[in-house]
């Protein structure tokens, strides 16, 4: 199971990306953060990063204002 935003559970699967969970929530604010488990992951590694199994995600889209 992997937990996102503590508020979403969804089955896991091998090889499942960050990218591909992004693409499957429908992600596409183009600043966004991404933690498993605690750990921040570069951006670079969305494509290739797979999500281990009972990972708790966070998906932050930055926001500024003024």
């Amino acid at each position: 199971m992997i937990r996102i935003n503590d508020r979403d559970e969804i089955e896991w699967e091998k090889g499942l990306t960050i990218s591909g969970l992004l693409e499957r929530f429908r992600y596409t604010f183009a600043h966004i953060i991404v933690k498993i488990n605690g750990e921040v992951i570069p951006r670079k590694q969305y494509p290739t990063r797979a999500i281990p199994d009972d990972a708790d995600v966070w998906v932050i889209h930055l926001i500024a204002g003024g």
